[in-house]
């Protein structure tokens, strides 16, 4: 029996703007900006200290992903620039046909504090405050910590309060693990909005209309995986026995396959419109997944109701952005053996491409424009007949995509902020394939340390702590040996020997900055270290600066014992410490104001925000916590 097709409102009219606009990139003399409409619209830059500007071809790239929905990508020069520490009003204007002009307070009027006419941004002309975190997943019952970061902006009335930028450090989508209501919206979603269709090569479906019909759509997605004609078990088939399938979220029942569900899917997680589109039903589900999919829907109710206030937030904040894990999927080039395994069958490649495609357009484009001219002409090929995109044309642009080198990016700013890529340039295991590679490769480890090299200070973006916490490292290192990497997500930094060694040469390079502060997500809990080189009277001093996750929570009970155990085993003085790779630094960690006596780790969904002195080190460490709770500084103890 096939999925009933979900519900939509297709009598009523599409509003010009599904999402938008989210600032991204922005520079005195370069303004980038993102937004999706539901027509390719012609649009009106207005600032208030230049006046309007007509945006042409050159200035706005539309890019159609749907009958109905088209990506705008906005990136205007400049040729005077723009004030610096003061507020700069804006407004997008869309011309109608009788030439009129709508601003956003006539189509989003949602997205203005109190009684502003337009939105508005501060060019900071040194980043002397940010805020960042990662791992926001809609269905988590923890509250959205983004909601913290519109709280934040209400109150800063003057310049000098407003940060200069959100870093969102990874898993800003989960495509890997999606809850039912969430996946019946996409569905509506899709066939609301004529997103783009596709043909499935490989899979047990022929096409994404075939699989959003397909009675395993729901809840059982990984029996849609194909199978050997040697009837091998798909676990067999995919990792040799190994307790996870190639998709290796637990949570993988409802993981995203096309271009077009993981589109619609930041449709709904980055704005309020479009769940005003549509009316998604429950599909035919047993009694079990039915009480599943309840207590999914009132997590996603939930979710919704703050949709407004983030893109609220996404218009007054410049947002720069880097893939974790999460997504394109969970494991991502964990290992040599799962890279073979992923890219090596057309059906899961196409998975794995479709969500990269998705992050191009939706996030890695606004962080570096320059970098992605030539793929962003690979679109155009894609040419949609009947509803569908070109086959060998879509193959042929995910192949680009892998092989892509430029995911990364550097900000020109004080103190300079250097983003890493440590999903896809990474350096493979030379012994054993199912051991995890290391997170940046030789090559990649080579040009940060070209980037680095005379900065008197440094801001480093890593999804993954560069220093962790030392017995989870060590439980992923034990299921390492063992054969299991991926029971664990055994993805740190000190999981490679040769990343790990040039990763800790490179901050004790003289020639590098002497003061860093490293930037992390990821493992779903908050922490601060502060570490300092042994025999070394003259710095560098680094800060390791954990804030996650976004909407998303460490199970409390085990982090607990994690914390605790991490106390009692490797103390100062315990001799464990000479075993691992960091003993010549040593770690300091800082304490959360609010923590019982002793804790370390800081379990709670909300937003990390971070004070700079005029040498680049931190002075103040806050994590907001989305719960309501008083923020909760990361206070640093004595170091003798």
């Amino acid at each position: 029996m096939s999925t009933p097709a979900p519900h939509t409102h297709t009598c009523a009219p599409l509003p010009a703007v599904l999402v938008g606009p989210l600032l991204r990139r922005l520079e005195p003399t370069r303004l980038v900006l993102w937004l999706v409409g539901s027509r390719e619209l012609a649009l009106t830059l207005r600032l208030a200290p230049v006046g309007d500007l007509m945006l042409d071809a050159s200035q706005c790239r539309v890019i159609p992903v749907g009958t109905h929905a088209f990506v705008h990508l906005i990136d205007i020069q400049l040729d005077s620039a723009l004030p610096q520490d003061v507020c700069i009003d804006y407004d997008l204007l869309i011309r109608e046909d009788d030439a009129s002009l709508l601003g956003i307070a006539q189509w989003a009027p949602h997205l203005l504090y109190d009684q502003a006419q337009c939105p508005n941004f501060v060019l900071r002309s040194r980043i002397d405050q940010l805020l960042h975190g990662s791992c926001r997943k809609p269905h988590h019952p923890a509250n959205d910590g983004l909601l913290c970061v519109d709280q934040l902006l209400a109150t800063a009335h003057e310049p000098s309060q407003r940060p200069a930028l959100l870093m969102m450090s990874g898993d800003q989508v989960y495509a890997d693990d999606v809850a039912g209501p969430m996946l019946r919206a996409i569905h509506a979603l899709i066939e609301r909005l004529g997103l783009y269709g596709e043909h499935l090569d490989g899979a047990v479906v022929q096409d994404s209309a075939a699989l959003y019909q397909h009675p395993a759509s729901y809840y059982h997605r990984a029996d849609l995986l194909p199978a050997l004609e040697s009837n091998d078990s798909l676990r067999e088939r995919f990792f040799g026995g190994a307790r996870k399938p190639i998709f290796t979220s637990s949570s993988a029942d409802n993981h995203l396959v096309t271009f077009a569900e993981v589109m619609a899917m930041y449709l709904l997680v980055w704005a309020p419109t479009a769940w005003t589109l549509i009316d998604p039903q429950p599909p035919v589900l047993t009694a079990e997944r039915r009480e599943r999919y309840a207590l999914e829907q009132t997590r996603i109710d939930g979710f919704k109701q703050g949709l407004g206030n983030v893109a609220r937030a996404f218009a007054h904040l410049p947002c720069l952005m880097i893939f974790d894990d999460h997504d394109i999927t969970d494991d991502w080039n964990l290992s040599a053996q799962w890279e073979e395994t992923a890219y090596g069958h057309p059906f899961s490649k196409r998975i794995i491409g479709n969500a990269l495609l998705a992050y191009m357009l939706c996030q890695g484009w606004g962080n570096n424009p320059d970098a992605f001219s030539a793929l962003l002409e690979k679109t155009r090929d894609l040419n949609p007949q009947g509803g569908y995109l070109d086959n060998s044309a879509q193959d042929e642009l995910i192949g680009d995509l892998l092989k892509f080198q430029q995911w990364h990016y550097v900000l020109p700013t004080s103190p300079a902020l250097v983003v890493l890529d440590t999903r896809t340039r990474r350096w493979r295991s030379e012994f054993n394939l199912k051991q995890p590679s290391g997170l940046l490769d030789w090559e990649a480890l080579s040009e940060l340390q070209q980037e680095l090299l005379d900065h008197p200070c440094a801001i480093i973006v890593s999804p993954a702590p560069v220093f962790g916490v030392k017995l989870i490292e060590t439980v992923q290192k034990v299921f390492s040996w063992c054969g299991y990497p991926l029971l664990v997500d055994a993805e740190n930094w000190m999981a490679h020997r040769g990343a790990a060694q040039v990763i800790l040469n490179i901050f004790r390079h003289s020639r590098t900055p002497g003061n860093y502060v490293i930037l992390s997500g990821d493992v779903h809990y908050s922490f601060v270290y502060e570490v300092l080189i042994r025999h070394r009277t003259a710095g560098p001093r680094i800060w390791q600066i954990t804030s996650s996750g976004i909407k998303n929570e460490f199970p409390p009970s085990l982090l607990e014992w994690f914390d605790r155990l991490n106390r009692w085993l490797y103390s100062p003085r315990s001799p464990l410490n000479w075993l691992t790779k960091r003993r010549r630094m040593q770690v300091v960690p800082h304490v959360p104001e609010h923590a019982e006596a002793g804790e370390r780790l800081w379990n709670s969904a909300g937003i990390g925000q971070v004070f700079f002195n005029q040498q680049g080190q931190p002075q103040a460490i806050y994590q907001h916590n989305a719960n309501g709770a008083e923020k909760t500084r990361m206070v640093a103890p004595t170091v003798d």
